[in-house]
């Protein structure tokens, strides 16, 4: 859920430099956060946003918007997180089997939002999702992966109108 506390200093210095940024660089870091060329062409199309939530309503409105090809190739150019470093060997070992059953089942890597999860709870809260994801029909997982991706994309453009308004690293 976006707070509709006004934006911080940052923030909009962030939002100044992505609304005047190229459009290929726009494009660009969009293209970090959402693997959909449409989706960031039209995000990027439609600035200069006013602010960081009106952006963040455009890229939900755009992610609803993707045809089943776009959600698949967005979905395709997603790769599953690396479990922390110190997790234990038979967390490791639970996490590739489940990715790997989810990533058979489904046809694209496990998608989940993990925006404001501590991460000391990450790796449960994962695992717990694909197991309980695993039991969903093919269409009612689209809906759900849908719905994460955009969830993960809003967290991916926070982070990257906090950090450079030209870079595309999107951390998650």
């Amino acid at each position: 859920m976006v707070s509709a506390q006004p934006c911080t200093g940052r923030h909009l210095r962030g939002l100044a430099r992505f609304n005047a940024a190229p459009p290929t660089a726009a494009t660009t870091l969009l293209l970090g956060c959402c693997g959909s060329h449409r989706w960031a062409e039209r995000v990027s199309a439609h600035r200069p946003y006013p602010t960081v939530d009106s952006l963040l309503a455009a890229a939900d409105e755009a992610g609803y918007d993707l045809s089943g090809a776009e959600l698949d190739a967005a979905l395709a150019r997603e790769t599953a997180a690396p479990p922390p470093p110190d997790a234990p060997p038979a967390a490791r070992t639970a996490l590739d089997a489940g990715l790997a059953a989810y990533q058979g089942r489904f046809g694209h890597a496990f998608v989940i939002s993990l925006d404001g999860v501590a991460p000391a709870e990450r790796l449960d809260r994962v695992l717990a999702a694909i197991r309980s994801r695993l039991g969903n029909e093919k269409e009612e997982e689209r809906v759900v992966a849908a719905d994460e991706l955009r969830r993960l994309t809003r967290a991916r453009i926070r982070c990257s109108i906090n950090a450079s308004p030209v870079r595309p690293e999107c951390d998650e």
